[in-house]
């Protein structure tokens, strides 16, 4: 497997697990105060868009040709780790139980294995 493909294979496990937490974050929202409920939906709507963003970007890496890779490696990037700041300092501003952050990580995706 090339380092491109095991980089875009890594890069979409961490956005699924990041979506599969923001289901369970919907569930613990259903469970909370008319109030804090509302800022729930509120920040789960911008962490939508962010993973629906990082969501199109991984779709275009995919699809780009080797000129464009690098490039499409710093933007994806840059655009995980906003994700994943969004969704943690989600988790610190309602009290949550912080997720295992591993999960998250980018170190896994490290971007010296461009290709």
């Amino acid at each position: 497997m090339s380092k491109r493909a095991e980089y875009i294979d890594k890069m979409e496990v961490q956005l699924d697990k990041l979506n599969k937490k923001m289901h369970d974050l919907e569930a613990t929202a259903k469970e909370a105060k008319e109030e804090a409920r509302q800022k729930y939906k509120d920040e789960m709507v911008k962490l939508r868009e962010q993973s629906k963003v990082a969501t199109v970007k991984l779709d275009e890496m995919k699809a780009s040709g080797v000129d464009a890779w690098e490039h499409m490696v710093t933007d994806m990037e840059k655009m995980h780790d906003a994700f994943t700041h969004s969704f943690f300092s989600m988790f610190q501003a309602f009290g949550a139980r912080e997720p295992d952050q591993k999960t998250a990580k980018k170190d896994d995706a490290d971007p010296s294995t461009k290709a």
